[in-house]
């Protein structure tokens, strides 16, 4: 009784998609050195400036987590996240709030409307694995 061995095709254990991390900060060099941190935790990342830019880039693929200053011209990052709440799957990124702010009433506000983490800046990777680990992202 010859059998023929079957072949595992390739297709049944694809490799999963790599997470995904939008760095949404005016700051060109806060969205690089956060950019190499999170790269480094193995996400792919995309950046904006605002939350306008950053809402029109969630609008064609939503990111795993979401690294959102808050004070920034144009669209600041609490309108940001609550636009992005009250949109269809907006519940679906983790948000993790890195910022200045320091008042506990504006720390409440922002994981009020939906944040998931605060951090403070200046930041680090040993911080922002930190974060990302509470969050449940890494």
């Amino acid at each position: 009784m010859g059998g023929v061995t079957p072949r595992v095709s390739q297709s049944l254990n694809p490799v999963p998609d790599p997470r995904t991390c939008l760095i949404v900060d005016d700051s060109r060099i806060i969205r690089k050195v956060a950019r190499r941190i999170v790269e480094g935790f193995g996400f792919e990342v995309d950046e904006a400036a605002d939350g306008a830019e950053a809402l029109a880039w969630c609008a064609t693929a939503l990111p795993d987590v979401i690294l959102l200053d808050w004070n920034m011209p144009v669209m600041d990052g609490l309108t940001f996240l609550k636009r992005l709440r009250a949109q269809p799957g907006g519940d679906g990124p983790k948000i993790l709030f890195c910022t200045i702010e320091t008042e506990v009433a504006r720390i409440a506000e922002a994981l009020a409307a939906g944040a998931d983490e605060y951090v403070m800046k200046p930041f680090d990777g040993e911080i922002l694995e930190s974060k990302f680990a509470e969050a449940g992202v890494v």
